[in-house]
């Protein structure tokens, strides 16, 4: 019999919930089954945690005495947008320092406002009747002004393809350091704890879904740019690449460095860790055969990232329990795999988000809208006016 959201709350509320993580999971449905498994577990936490580009915090400054109409904004020497109303901004976790290059960014910003740091606010704007001010200086914290919330356009990558390198040198991207002649092969994901692998059709993550967000709770508010349901899918029902994604929002205010952590990637710029958990209710027995998902049902498509171009050559297939091992064969060679993201961590973020799901601190929500399981994905070509009409 299906469960309802609803009905698993009541069960959060009055103390009775099961929670299981979605390591336990696989272990729990091997020995009691699915139709058990269905009707004993209320809900499975998933996480994920490694960098996640498509970030960035809108910030409110409040206004100073005589008013400014900001038409450009730094924080920290960091261009942020300011584009919107007099005071708001954007600040963009790949944004880089004027002053620091690669050495300090956006996500720098970030984690600074997080850990209540002092950040330099240096502004400018052409003056009005009713924003006379035309420059200000000043230091902020998270504390000093209004509203700062995260807004995330594109997280949480269903899958994502791993990275080698075919060439004779030693290139550097968002991937890590990739060695020459096939040297190693880097990857990005949790596996078999990852949100949109466990629920592979989005029947239960959609906007609206309360999510752990970088140490608070937050929203999935849209699905997410580079949306691409459309992608190759197993039996199983999981993509062999880069599918789903969401947009997430949050009160940065209210976050912790524990789960947002600014980084550099060597020769490539400024990245931020964001750490993610979505609790995924067990509504039926269909939900659970996704959610029994290991890192050997799940397969990803080595890319080589040493060709230039839009479409990479694929160096094959593989799944996340070969990529976990340490090793991988390519060319009947040996090759040495490692994770840019945290399987530890998102671990770790699974059990916090269990705990609180059964303290009774976080209540599930039905989603208002679904992710769409149709989207077009379009690539940028070069084109003319003409060829457009």
């Amino acid at each position: 019999m299906a469960k309802t959201i609803e009905e698993i709350n009541e069960k959060i509320k009055n103390g009775s919930v099961v929670v299981l993580n979605a390591e336990e999971i696989i272990e729990y449905v091997a020995e009691k089954g699915v139709k058990k498994t269905a009707k004993e577990v209320d809900v499975v936490t998933t996480a994920t945690f490694g960098p996640m580009c498509s970030s960035g915090a809108f910030l409110n400054f409040g206004h100073p005495d005589p008013p400014i109409k900001m038409t450009k904004v730094w924080l920290n020497d960091v261009p942020a947008y300011a584009g919107l109303a007099a005071v708001d901004a954007y600040i963009g976790a790949a944004e880089l320092s004027e002053t620091e290059g690669m050495k300090y960014g956006g996500a720098h910003v970030i984690e600074d406002l997080i850990s209540g740091k002092p950040v330099k606010l240096r502004a400018i704007g052409y003056g009005t009747d009713c924003y006379p001010r035309k420059e200000i200086e000043t230091y902020i914290t998270k504390d000093t002004i209004n509203q700062a919330f995260l807004f995330n356009p594109r997280n949480c990558y269903q899958n994502y393809s791993a990275a080698t390198n075919s060439s004779g040198r030693t290139i550097y991207t968002y991937m890590g350091k990739l060695l020459p002649n096939f040297g190693n092969v880097t990857y990005s994901s949790a596996g078999q704890l990852s949100p949109l692998l466990n629920d592979p059709y989005y029947r239960t993550i959609g906007i609206g879904t309360r999510i752990f967000l970088a140490g608070s709770q937050g929203y999935v508010s849209w699905y997410g740019t580079q949306h691409n349901p459309g992608q190759e899918r197993l039996a199983n029902g999981t993509p062999c690449g880069g599918a789903g994604t969401i947009a997430v929002t949050g009160n940065l205010k209210e976050m912790s460095t524990e789960y947002l952590r600014a980084c550099i990637f060597y020769g490539y710029g400024v990245s931020i860790f964001i750490g993610i958990g979505i609790p995924i209710p067990v509504i039926d027995e269909e939900m659970v055969e996704f959610l029994r998902v290991k890192d050997e049902d799940i397969y990803t498509e080595i890319i080589d990232y040493s060709v230039k171009r839009r479409n990479r050559p694929s160096c094959g297939k593989v799944n996340y329990g070969q990529l976990r091992s340490g090793k991988i064969i390519i060319n009947g060679k040996p090759v040495q795999t490692g994770s840019i993201s945290s399987y530890f961590k998102a671990l770790e973020i699974s059990n916090v988000l269990k705990d609180e799901i059964k303290n009774g601190k976080f209540h599930l929500t039905n989603f208002v809208a679904p992710l769409p399981l149709e989207e077009p994905y379009m690539n940028l070509d070069i084109l003319s006016r003409e060829e457009l009409q």
